[in-house]
C-alpha cells in the first residue's frame, strides 16, 4: 500500500507542475526566454571563454608534445651520427687483427714472397668487407672521360684517333658508396 500512496503523490505532483507551466524543461526554456540581452551576452561570453580555455589547453598540450617529439628526434639523430660508423668499423676490425699478425710475422721471416702473399690476402679481405658495406672501386681506364666520376689531372696527346676523350691512366682510384661518388678518380685523359 505504501507504494500505491507514493505513486499517487508523484502523479499529483506532476499534475501540479503541468498546471503551473510544464516540466522542468519547459521552465528552463521559459527562463532562457526571460533573459535580458545583457544576461544573454554574459552567458555567451562565458561559453566563449570556456571554449577558448579548452582550445588553449589543447594547443599547449599539442605544443608540448611536438617539442618533446622534436627533442627525441634530435637525440636519436645525434645517436645515429655518433654511432653510425659502428657497423663499418666492426667489419674492418678483423682486417686490423690480420695486419697486426702480419707485422709480427714480418719481423721473423726473410721470405719476401710469403710476406707479399700475406699482405695481398689481407688486402683482398679488406676490399671484400668494404664491398659488403656498399663500397665500389671505379675502373676508369679505357672508358670515356665523365666529370661525374673522374677528375682530370693531366691531358696528353691521344696515341690514336679513337682514344680521344678516353681515360688513359688512373693516378688515384675513385670510389662509390651505394652508387654515390665519394671520391672522384684522378685520371689522365687523351686529348
Amino acid at each position: 500500500m505504501d507504494k500505491d500512496k507514493m505513486k499517487e503523490e508523484e502523479l499529483k505532483a506532476q499534475e501540479a507542475e503541468t498546471q503551473k507551466g510544464g516540466t522542468e524543461e519547459g521552465s528552463v526554456k521559459a527562463e532562457e526566454k526571460e533573459l535580458t540581452p545583457e544576461e544573454k551576452l554574459e552567458k555567451d561570453l562565458a561559453e566563449a571563454q570556456k571554449t577558448i580555455e579548452e582550445q588553449k589547453d589543447k594547443y599547449l598540450r599539442l605544443s608540448a608534445e611536438f617539442d618533446n617529439f622534436r627533442k627525441r628526434t634530435m637525440k636519436e639523430k645525434s645517436e645515429l651520427i655518433k654511432n653510425g660508423g659502428e657497423k663499418a668499423i666492426n667489419a674492418v676490425l678483423p682486417v686490423l687483427d690480420d695486419l697486426e699478425r702480419a707485422l709480427q710475422n714480418m719481423q721473423n721471416t726473410e721470405d719476401v714472397k710469403a710476406v707479399y702473399d700475406g699482405i695481398n690476402l689481407i688486402y683482398q679481405k679488406f676490399l671484400k668487407n668494404l664491398h659488403q658495406e656498399g663500397l665500389e672501386k671505379m675502373e676508369p681506364v679505357g672508358k670515356d672521360f665523365d666529370t661525374d666520376y673522374h677528375e682530370a689531372v693531366a691531358l696528353v696527346p691521344a696515341p690514336s684517333e679513337e682514344q680521344k676523350g678516353k681515360v688513359l691512366d688512373c693516378v688515384q682510384t675513385g670510389y662509390k658508396l651505394n652508387e654515390k661518388v665519394i671520391r672522384h678518380a684522378k685520371v689522365v685523359v687523351a686529348q
